[in-house]
């Protein structure tokens, strides 16, 4: 199975449709026509769950957003936070990039909106471009680490765990990786000022900060309304992202940009990103189901527990295996197609699947940044300046991959960070 799905992989084929055609041609070739409806079945309870309806409403508020002014204004509005403070303005994009993680859960739209906000400026006043750059692409990919994180709704999915526990242990260590940003941001930036110049000051009337703080209001209502109604256990997931929804959209009608036309093109992107979604989640439900079915998580589960006696290094060979599958496949497909067989994996070694939950995003934060097909590069270049290259891209984002690779640690070393 696993030969197949490399060799169908390498032809260039959508990953959902090869995933659907391996798990067809063995459970045909294997168990024959009369298994198909409990494919069928397993398929059908992923896809009709209640919590996956919020993936959607996430994604839709992202992109409301990509289409509004409102991350602009907040950009804009934490200038007054930044303002005379060496590495100000990088600082400034990491406390956009949570606030915005916050309101939507979306990589994409994030690294596009700072690329588009935060990049041009940076560069503007004289920053180094690959602390820029790094900056973008590693504030826009906390959108995998911050509640209401996509990541972690998949995760919880196919974990049979509780979203609002991932959501509620997941909220430290995503404000422990933007804080280890700040620390690197402003460790570089006072040992080299040329870096990170401080802007000229510019005298700001207190009628000026006023009207630049209005930009502060809205998305921190939007983000209160989310997280608010959550961890206040007023509304479940589902609820929430409904809520989100409502704020962005009422949002945009406060700040007059709304129109039938911007929310068309949003429910357009939506359909485009969910669609990928559904059809990599039917297809990998399809293979893990014959796959159990054929013995292959017992096959697998001897295999990894097999390595060593020690919890530690099995976990340790699972984020391996994570962090190599992140180079090459997006977080969908290995949410999907891993957790089925690594979740009750840790159960038996006596780990928290929760805790498990929140490492693996932390992990995806690294597949995010790392090369030869780190998304978060591609989107930044999309919208980057025609001198910036890929390769500059990349090795950009080095010292922050690194970055991640020790919050990760961090989570193996000291687990209680996630309250659990």
């Amino acid at each position: 199975m696993f030969i197949l799905l490399l060799v169908l992989l390498i032809t260039g084929m959508p990953l959902a449709y090869v995933t659907l055609l391996v798990a067809l041609i063995f459970a045909l070739g294997w168990f024959g026509p009369q298994v198909v409806p409990l494919i069928t079945s397993r398929v059908y309870s992923f896809v009709s769950s209640f919590v996956f309806v919020s993936v959607p409403m996430f994604v839709l508020m992202a992109a409301i957003l990509d289409r509004s002014g409102i991350a602009r204004d907040l950009f804009d509005a934490m200038k007054l936070i930044g303002g005379r403070l060496r590495g100000g303005v990088a600082i400034q994009t990491i406390a956009v990039a949570v606030i915005l993680a916050a309101m939507s859960g979306i990589i994409g739209g994030e690294v596009v909106l700072l690329g588009l906000v935060a990049l041009p400026q940076m560069l503007r006043l004289g920053y180094d471009k690959h602390l820029a750059i790094g900056v973008v692409c590693a504030g826009g990919a906390l959108g995998t680490m911050v509640p209401p994180s996509i990541v972690l709704i998949i995760y919880g999915l196919t974990a049979n765990v509780s979203i609002g526990d991932l959501f509620t242990a997941a909220f430290l260590p995503g404000l422990m990786l933007a804080g280890f940003y700040v620390i690197y941001i402003l460790i570089r930036s006072y040992l080299n000022p040329s870096i990170a110049p401080i802007p000229e000051p510019n005298d700001t009337t207190t009628v000026e900060k006023l009207r630049l703080l209005k930009g502060l209001i809205l998305p921190l209502c939007v983000v209160a309304g989310v997280l608010g109604s959550i961890y206040g256990g007023i509304a479940s997931v589902t609820e929430a992202s409904a809520v989100g929804v409502a704020g962005v959209i009422l949002s945009t009608i406060v700040r007059r940009e709304f129109s039938l036309s911007m929310l068309k093109g949003a429910a357009l992107q939506s359909l485009r990103t969910v669609g990928m979604i559904v059809w990599i989640g039917i297809g990998a439900s399809a293979l893990v189901g014959v796959f159990n079915l054929m013995g292959g998580i017992k096959f697998v589960s001897a295999l990894i527990t097999g390595i060593s006696d020690n919890p530690t290094v099995v976990l340790l060979f699972m984020m391996l295996i994570l962090f190599v599958l992140g180079m090459f496949l997006d977080w969908v497909g290995i949410a999907l197609l891993t957790m089925p067989i690594f979740v009750p994996v840790i159960i038996k070694l006596g780990y928290d699947p929760v805790w498990f939950g929140v490492l693996f995003a932390m992990n995806m934060q690294v597949s995010f940044l790392s090369p030869p097909f780190g998304p978060a590069a591609f989107y930044l270049k999309s919208v980057a300046p025609p001198d910036i290259t890929l390769a500059t891209i990349f090795r950009s984002l080095l010292p922050f991959i690194c970055l991640q690779i020790l919050a990760v640690a961090m989570l193996i070393l000291f687990p209680g960070i996630t309250g659990r």
